[in-house]
């Protein structure tokens, strides 16, 4: 997979939403999902029916402040055990929902101009914040094909993303996040440490007292 310059991007689509490039191969993509913002709630709803949320804990047995379910094919998991993907909800001992489509074509569409060609994502982990919630400093690195992006899609309430660098000491970057707002990394970006801070209390029209953050990987 390859990356383009920024600026090469978007010279013949007037209609692209603000592109900031946060590395080498690292994008953010203001707004790019406004558009489907509601579609990908409904569908976030219906997944929730069928995978419930859930506060996963860690190997270390304390549990995560973020809720969370998935979809797809396979989904990631943490518990006593480690982290790992399963293609089985280890709460309902059912296969998860399957992956929508507007996800998909969403997460194609982000690493397409993003400059990755034919990524299909396989896994999508489903984060939902309530205020004071918090993701540490960590590296997606349990999936199999690292050679695949990471694209993320920020839904509802704003947060501030903690974009580091490749070792956790390293001091990260703040980049605050609106509803919309997608990130996509990937080749020699795709290791770099990220998180997210506490979530400010707050109120949003699509989502109520929440963010909501879509994942979207090829995790084999």
């Amino acid at each position: 997979m390859t990356k383009q310059p920024v600026d090469d991007l978007f010279a013949d689509d007037p209609g692209a939403p603000d592109a900031f490039a946060l590395g080498a191969q690292a994008l953010l993509l203001r707004g790019l999902a406004l558009a489907q913002a509601q579609e990908l709630l409904r569908c976030v709803a219906r997944v929730v029916h069928d995978a419930p949320w859930r506060h996963m804990a860690t190997p270390g047995g304390q549990s995560m402040s973020v809720a969370m379910t998935g979809c797809g094919p396979l989904c990631w998991v943490s518990d006593r055990q480690g982290y790992r993907y399963a293609e089985r909800d280890p709460l309902t001992g059912r296969p998860w929902p399957a992956m929508p489509e507007v996800f998909a074509r969403l997460a194609r569409d982000a690493a397409q101009r993003a400059g990755f060609a034919d990524f299909t994502p396989d896994a999508c982990l489903i984060n939902r914040y309530a205020p004071g919630a918090r993701m540490s400093l960590h590296q997606d690195r349990d999936e199999r094909d690292l050679a695949a992006p990471i694209v993320s899609v920020s839904l509802g309430l704003p947060a501030v993303f903690l974009w580091g660098g490749a070792t956790r000491s390293e001091r990260a970057q703040r980049v605050p996040l609106g509803h919309g707002d997608v990130v996509v990394w990937g080749g020699v970006d795709r290791l770099r440490y990220h998180g997210v801070l506490p979530v400010a209390p707050g109120q949003h029209p699509a989502t109520g007292d929440s963010r909501i953050n879509l994942t979207l990987r090829r995790a084999r």
